[in-house]
């Protein structure tokens, strides 16, 4: 039963205590059964709109995305997380845990550790390697969770991209955007070969691609390690080889994931309960259409794997477009959502007493098909509802008694977080802003043993101001010195790399970007609508000199000063 709050009859208005667990649900869809084969990738262009009209605090809403997670359907029985992780404490996800093993997750939203907040949603990579223990949103940092950066072990996401920043805030779009596209793919691409000994890993470098009006192309993956360790760092050997790095990846669909809304909450003086939600707004278009998904599309190793190999080892060029020949688009099928406040089923939203239909539309587009609601172009969900002992049911704000001062509430906004931080210019001596073109092969077959000489930037620092309001330092390093691959860089390390791995996988990420530009379209172009754009502010061009073979690598995003 929710909280009460006596008021008292006639009052004009008063400050209601803002309360958490206002809504929570998954407005979903599903699709049909995805061959065996179709597991190297998944990809689908999704809106980008502010679903919230002003930056609120405690807020947390992922818009339509996806989960990944290694098929580990031939295990019924073994558990895949290991006693002492996180995840295994959560007992109804057993006997095996598979579906909070290992996860690619994230997307474009809104989450309540975002530092810097405003007004549009961000895109944000996350991957989970260790039931839970820690997640990875950034080459960096972890997904939101702390302001200082991973310790080196955990890094786990190297930069690829050498023309867009990465902060660990997230991306972050221009102006805005009203139901434009975001287009993303996660692929799974062979940069290393399988590892036997004593981390047996896999091939599978997941490869995160965007799809947007000014940028398109790879800008990050996971390092093929990050999922494999586990099995060596809790001596369970059974975990080898059934991790992201080896495995075909499985999803299921997609969501939007209501996670954290504040309400705030009044009873009028005969004890009705009224609450209240913040607005939450969708574009429509003349149909009374909310279009948020298209092109949900799986991808088989034929599509970008085995050309990625190819070029790789038989200089056969690739040019990182998606084969279509290796993709399929699933028919998808809207899923009814359960909607509750505090725990408690609310009606009234969706379906046929609802004032939307989640649907979908010809052309196998996923959206939401709006009955009312709508107001100057864009629809909004139920603010107000009423208790009466079971459940919520959606009223109108005209419904709501003047007594419970509801509607005259505020809610928390957001202010400016505190910065990002590294060590990694603490480390490192500051070189001189531009490079020492005699010195730019330094480093290829070095072993990094203490901090005094890890490898060091070469250019820097420059500094970006982001339209979240937040400014981003960064430094340019040579791809293979960037800190995510320290770990496997040091001396004494019993699973540091070979000086020929680093120099192989060094020269193909600059064949990548000398070969590969930002305007090339590598997912196959949305059917409906208009490409998003990305903040230009994130858009770099390498410094003379460094123009392949180097990537940008924030080390710091903080406030901008007033």
């Amino acid at each position: 039963m929710p909280f009460m709050i006596n008021t008292m009859a006639g009052a004009k208005s008063s400050r209601l205590t803002q309360k958490e667990n206002g809504l929570h649900g998954y407005i979903s869809f599903d699709h049909d059964p995805i061959p065996d084969n179709y597991g190297a990738g998944i990809g689908f262009y999704v809106a980008v709109w502010p679903l919230i009209d002003e930056p609120l605090a405690g807020f947390q809403i992922g818009l339509p995305s996806t989960w990944i997670i290694p098929d580990n359907s031939d295990n019924k029985t073994t558990p895949l997380c290991p006693e002492g992780t996180l995840a295994r404490k959560w007992t109804p996800r057993g006997p095996t845990w598979s579906s909070v093993f290992q996860t690619i997750e994230g997307g474009v939203g809104y989450w309540a550790g975002n530092h810097f907040r405003y007004g549009p949603p961000k895109f944000s990579m996350n991957g989970t390697p260790q039931c839970y223990d820690y997640e990875i949103g950034s080459p960096g940092w972890s997904f939101f969770y702390s302001d200082e950066a991973l310790p080196d072990d955990r890094l786990g996401i190297a930069q690829l991209s050498n023309r867009l920043l990465i902060p660990p805030d997230g991306i972050t779009f221009e102006g805005y955007p009203n139901g434009e596209f975001l287009g993303y793919t996660w692929m799974a691409l062979p940069f290393t070969d399988p590892e036997e000994g004593p981390l047996p890993t896999g091939d599978q470098s997941w490869t995160c691609f965007l799809s947007a009006a000014n940028f398109k192309g790879p800008i990050a993956f996971f390092i093929p390690e990050t999922w494999s360790k586990i099995g060596k760092l809790f001596n369970y050997p059974f975990l080898f080889g059934r991790g992201l790095d080896a495995r075909p990846g499985k999803a299921g669909g997609g969501a939007i994931e209501i996670n954290t809304v504040p309400r705030f909450e009044a009873a009028d003086s005969n004890g009705r309960i009224y609450a209240r939600l913040p607005k939450l707004q969708f574009p429509v278009d003349e149909q009374g259409r909310s279009i948020l998904v298209q092109e949900v599309t799986y991808y088989s190793k034929e599509a970008l794997y085995d050309q990625f190999k190819a070029w790789r080892d038989q200089g056969i060029f690739c040019s990182g477009q998606f084969g279509q020949e290796g993709a399929i688009r699933p028919k998808l099928t809207p899923r009814l959502t359960r909607y509750d406040m505090a725990g408690v089923k609310i009606e009234g939203v969706e379906g046929e007493s609802g004032i939307f239909e989640t649907e979908v539309f010809a052309g196998n587009l996923w959206g939401l098909k709006w009955k009312a609601g709508i107001e100057n172009n864009m629809a909004v969900f139920p603010q107000y509802y009423r208790y009466d002992g079971e459940q919520y049911a959606a009223v109108m704000e005209s419904e709501v008694p003047a007594e419970t001062s509801l509607t005259q509430q505020k809610f928390q906004l957001a202010g400016s977080g505190r910065p990002y931080n590294s060590t990694w210019v603490n480390i490192n001596p500051r070189p001189k802003a531009r490079p020492n073109k005699a010195k730019l092969a330094e480093g290829s077959g070095s072993d990094y043993s203490d901090k005094e000489t890890l490898p060091r930037p070469k250019a820097g620092p420059f500094k970006v101001t982001l339209a979240d309001g937040s400014v981003v330092t960064y430094y340019w390093y040579r791809f293979i010195d960037q800190p995510a691959f320290w770990q496997y860089t040091r001396s004494g390390n019993r699973y540091a790399w070979s000086a020929d791995k680093k120099a192989k996988l060094q020269a193909l990420v600059e064949k990548i970007q000398a070969t590969w530009p930002i305007d090339r379209d590598y997912m196959a172009p949305p059917a409906f609508g208009q490409l998003v754009k990305i903040d230009p502010a994130l858009i770099v061009t390498p410094p003379p000199g460094l123009e392949v073979g180097y990537v940008p690598i924030v080390v710091r995003q903080e406030p901008a000063k007033k």
